[in-house]
């Protein structure tokens, strides 16, 4: 069977085939648009027992006919499908959530490859929406092929807790905030960032990064750093009826008591710090994060909580020297010393602090996600101890169920409301 697939007759080929497991890349219309807003040009399917991968033909200049229906019936023939990226595969076709597996989890990063076709078209024609149904089929092909040499090593390895926990969690509650889009004011948006069509934008999480703490950057737009000055939060809106702010509070040393087993007296750890330092609150918050991330203060190591972290700062780096990894809880991520750049104990500390944050946040997400299941109210930002909410007041007692999550957690929490994300 050739290997570019654009009429029924062939794609049957591939449907009535005893093909389980298959490796699987999407072409969208342009690389330059949110997945969330593009559409299918191609799929490139690579059954593992075959011996070349397939081109099947959803849109393009080259090919007459359009299998958007028997694209649907080949992908659910798969028990299995490995890919590149979960989390955007997910946005095409979502019902594969079960069947998708991502190979190429954190700490890997893999940069797509292209073609000199593709830097040649995406040069001189970057803002056509359209652009990938005019680079030949064949360049395509050729990219995927590489694709799938790069990464095909990967399904033989041997799956590990943090995998299951990227792909079970971590993909899909990142898709779905990524989905939702955020509402804004185009005029406002215009002036601060750049022009947009339409009245959403979208955010894109990037989630394989050293730490696993995701970034959130699309269009040179910083949605993890949105300035909290200059007015540009005005640029977001709500489309139902209100913009709804969750912020955790003293996150990083709510979290560094799990790890060494402590607890506060009073859920006000700043105000608790700021009478212990004799400073005022903003002071206490500064000196709190500058030993958690930097190291304890002399001054300070008589206080039980830096005289725990102390301690399990040492203990740490004593494994990671003497195993040359450790793992994280709750997610079960392995910071491997082969993988890592220069590191002293503090910065070990720190990355595992931000994978703890990260990993609990999964599981903040989820029951969120799951909660607002035919819910109009929709999670539209997540900014690492923040959570921002579109609410619709349909939804009753949404506000409570939200509240009732953070609790389950033992998480003390701050609220803010307004018609705009800069709520002033």
């Amino acid at each position: 069977m050739y290997w570019l697939v654009e009429d029924e007759s062939q794609l049957n080929v591939l449907i009535n085939s005893s093909y389980k497991k298959a490796f699987i890349e999407v072409i969208p219309f342009s690389n330059a648009i949110h997945p969330a807003q593009s559409h299918v040009s191609l799929v490139y399917i690579r059954p593992i027992k075959a011996t070349k991968g397939f081109m099947v033909c959803i849109a393009h200049s080259e090919s007459l006919n359009a299998l958007n229906t028997g694209i649907d019936k080949l992908l659910e023939k798969f028990e299995t499908l490995y890919c590149r990226d979960k989390k955007e595969i997910l946005h095409y076709y979502p019902n594969l959530f079960k069947a998708l597996y991502d190979i190429n989890t954190p700490p890997t990063t893999y940069i797509r490859p292209t073609t000199q076709t593709h830097e040649l078209y995406y040069r001189q024609h970057g803002d056509n929406p359209e652009l990938n149904l005019i680079i030949p089929i064949v360049k395509h092909y050729e990219v995927c092929e590489t694709i799938w040499g790069d990464l095909k090593a990967n399904i033989n390895k041997e799956k590990t807790k943090y995998d299951e926990f990227y792909n079970n969690k971590v993909s899909l509650v990142f898709n779905s905030i990524e989905r939702s889009g955020i509402r804004i004011h185009n005029e406002t948006f215009e002036e601060y960032f750049h022009p947009v069509n339409g009245e959403y934008v979208f955010t894109q999480f990037n989630l394989k990064t050293t730490t696993t703490r995701p970034s959130n950057k699309f269009k040179n737009v910083n949605y993890a750093a949105l300035n909290k000055e200059n007015g540009c939060r005005k640029s977001f809106i709500p489309s139902n009826d209100v913009l709804y702010e969750v912020d955790i509070s003293a996150y990083h040393p709510s979290l560094s008591c799990r790890l060494i087993n402590y607890n506060f007296p009073t859920s006000d750890i700043h105000t608790h710090f700021s009478k212990l330092y004799k400073v005022d609150y903003n002071k206490a918050k500064e000196l709190t994060f500058k030993q958690l991330y930097g190291g304890v203060f002399k001054q300070y190591e008589h206080l039980e909580f830096f005289n725990k972290i102390s301690i399990y700062v040492k203990e740490l780096w004593e494994e990671f020297e003497r195993e040359g990894k450790i793992t994280c809880p709750v997610s079960n991520f392995v910071y491997k010393k082969e993988n890592l750049g220069e590191m002293n104990p503090q910065k070990l500390f720190n990355y595992l602090l931000q994978n703890l944050e990260t990993s609990m946040n999964v599981r903040i997400l989820w029951d969120i996600c799951s909660m607002l299941v035919g819910k109009k109210t929709k999670l539209v930002l997540y900014t690492y101890d923040s959570f921002l909410f579109d609410l619709s007041e349909e939804d009753e007692m949404i506000k409570k169920e939200i509240d009732v999550i953070f609790k389950k957690y033992k998480l003390n929490t701050k609220t803010k409301e307004g018609y705009d994300y800069d709520f002033k």
